[in-house]
């Protein structure tokens, strides 16, 4: 009997679902944003890196948010989505540097830190059946358990707690490493982070709420750096481990987060900062919406109750009535990118509709998407976009390659709505959805 390895049967399954891009303008589109982004990569003996803002290689990062580990992302996805092999080997090149790169990464965090690393290099060995980007990401997981501090009643890997840098994403991951690795090991110590978690909730409203770290002098209740965040890594906890003492505390979490949601018109926004912008609501996955109702989606299917559901299209309802895409907000600026703009709305509401069955969902999140490639910038069969990272800095524009603020997150969404309505395709899953498990 003929034996097939990993890689080849893939690049099998590519070859047999590589269709022409001609009349299907999300991947035609995700093309172009592929083609700008090769026209940025930097080729050292290492391997590939892509700087985060083109022309200026001292931006060449190694974290998830910004640098070449969400590139790397990319092109496996677009490997995925085409059956090009040519993505696949600027996936494998990037990794190389990737490997070469790591130990001189910084934190363990998931979007900043080598937890996100090391889910590159698992997912290039997944595609490729290379055992080297396996090793790799073992190399990650043995830093972050050598790393872990004996706090309290669990462990850390120091004070912040979020999903950026934090606690919060760390468990993430090590969740994701527990089934990738089939482990046990990995999960035990994401319960010890959430054990810590716990304690650190402070009590509100008759529900919990945490700061991203005890020395910031606001807090920020939603997703990237707060409350929703936390509970969303121990809602995530109880699944996996069935402990009711995580259910209960993310359950105290969203208590608190309903607490001071804004509800009217069957809305649910929640505010960007305390004490100083209780009046500004973002609307992105980052402090909107978009992130938070990824907690009350997992509650809906860790605890079969569909009130939560209910709190998932109110927070839909918010961004529907808002008047976006064709106008801007104070919390939903000149931004194209995953993390605070365009593509992170349209990628939640084709989760929604992929979630939910809600054609409605799927025709907003092309709307969304019509706008985005109308503010792109196309030169040379090749497309970036041009943005205000920061809402606090409107003229501060410019073009960026990664995954949160740039064009391989944009390019993974634009994959992702081609085949909203096809066969299936391969995708990569990050370790903070909950979507697509």
């Amino acid at each position: 009997m003929l034996r097939r390895s990993p890689a080849m049967l893939l690049l099998l399954a590519g070859i047999m679902s590589c269709k022409p891009t001609g009349n299907r303008p999300y991947i035609a589109a995700a093309e172009k944003a592929a083609a700008w982004i090769r026209s940025t990569e930097i080729r050292s003996p290492y391997g590939l890196s892509w700087p985060a803002v083109p022309k200026d290689s001292a931006s060449v990062a190694l974290n998830l948010y910004s640098g070449t580990p969400g590139v790397v992302l990319f092109f496996l996805q677009a490997y995925y989505s085409t059956g090009k092999e040519a993505y696949l080997r600027d996936a494998r090149e990037g990794a190389d540097f990737l490997l070469a790169k790591m130990p001189g990464v910084d934190g363990a965090g998931l979007y900043e830190g080598f937890s996100g690393v090391a889910f590159a290099l698992e997912e290039t060995y997944r595609a490729s059946g290379d055992e080297k980007y396996r090793q790799g990401f073992l190399a990650g997981l043995g830093r972050i358990k050598a790393a872990a501090v004996e706090v309290g009643a669990g462990v850390e890997w120091g004070p912040t707690t979020d999903i950026i840098s934090g606690n919060a994403g760390i468990g993430l991951f090590l969740i994701y490493a527990s089934r990738e690795t089939k482990d046990r090991i990995w999960l035990k110590l994401a319960a010890r982070a959430g054990a810590r978690l716990a304690e650190l909730g402070r009590p509100e409203n008759g529900g919990l709420k945490w700061a991203m770290d005890p020395d910031f002098p606001r807090l920020m209740p939603n997703f990237a750096h707060g409350t929703a965040g936390i509970a969303y890594f121990l809602a995530a906890l109880y699944k996996e481990t069935k402990k009711k003492e995580f259910l209960d505390v993310s359950l105290a979490g969203a208590k608190y987060l309903l607490s001071v949601a804004k509800t009217e018109g069957d809305t649910c926004l929640i505010f960007h900062d305390e004490p100083d912008n209780r009046d500004l609501y973002y609307l992105g996955w980052c402090h909107g919406p978009v992130g938070t109702a990824r907690l009350f989606y997992l509650l809906s299917v860790v605890t079969g109750d569909d009130t939560w559901l209910g709190w998932v299209r109110k927070s839909a309802n918010a961004l529907l009535q808002s008047g976006i895409p064709e106008e801007e907000t104070p919390g939903f600026w000149n931004n194209a990118g995953i993390c605070c703009g365009l593509a992170g709305v349209g990628e939640f509401f084709l989760d929604l509709y992929q979630a939910l069955g809600d054609r409605s969902y799927l025709e907003f999140s092309k709307r969304v998407t019509a706008r985005l490639l109308a503010k792109a910038s196309v030169e040379n069969g090749r497309m970036s976009w041009v943005q205000a990272e920061h809402r606090t800095r409107p003229d501060y524009l410019f073009a960026q390659t990664g995954t949160m603020q740039g064009a391989a997150g944009i390019g993974t969404f634009l994959l992702r709505l081609d085949a909203a309505d096809r066969a299936k395709t391969r995708r990569v899953v990050f370790p903070d959805t909950p979507f697509a498990r």
